[in-house]
């Protein structure tokens, strides 16, 4: 069975110095971040002899694995923090830019070119008190009510015909 070799971290201001043990051998190395020392860590343990790859690396700080994977996975799922985006002026622009600096800042406000719209007025919809009713209630609800349940029910078919309604009962 293969010996474990053993990677201790440990974080230095922004640097981590990396000791790698095992076979008999202490190597020690140093790297700029904890992702860079974990690439350094394969490199050392690479130089500790060529069954060695076959062994089982334990990565520790602070004396426990569980730290290491939490500050190593960390720093991997992190994003950096994005540039600033910079727009590229065009040589017009940059001439025009450098005359406004020059010039009296209440000046700036009337050299502001007017803008031009390709797009039609917005009409807003008229409010709902200033409408017309779209249909008018021709018949009382409570006429139709009273009607239906004057009807007697009847078993059979019920046609209706250019308007009119008929029943046939058997």
């Amino acid at each position: 069975m293969a010996d474990p070799i053993t990677a201790i971290y440990v974080q230095e201001n922004d640097d981590w110095t990396i000791t790698v043990s095992g076979r008999g051998k202490t190597l020690t190395g140093r790297a700029p971040g904890i992702i860079a020392a974990r690439d350094s860590v394969d490199q050392l343990v690479d130089k500790l002899g060529p069954d060695a790859k076959e062994s089982t690396v334990v990565h520790l700080l602070n004396g426990s694995a569980l730290e290491f994977t939490s500050a190593y996975m960390t720093a991997r799922l992190t994003r950096p923090e994005p540039a600033p985006l910079e727009v590229p002026q065009s040589s017009d622009s940059a001439e025009e830019s450098a005359e406004e600096t020059d010039s009296d800042p209440a000046d700036q406000a009337s050299h502001v070119p007017a803008q031009k719209s390709d797009e039609a007025p917005v009409v807003k919809p008229k409010n709902k008190a200033s409408r017309r009713p779209k249909a008018k209630l021709t018949a009382d609800i409570g006429d139709a009510l009273s009607k239906s349940s004057a009807l007697p029910a009847a078993s059979g078919t019920v046609t209706v015909a250019g308007g009119q309604v008929s029943s046939a009962s058997a």
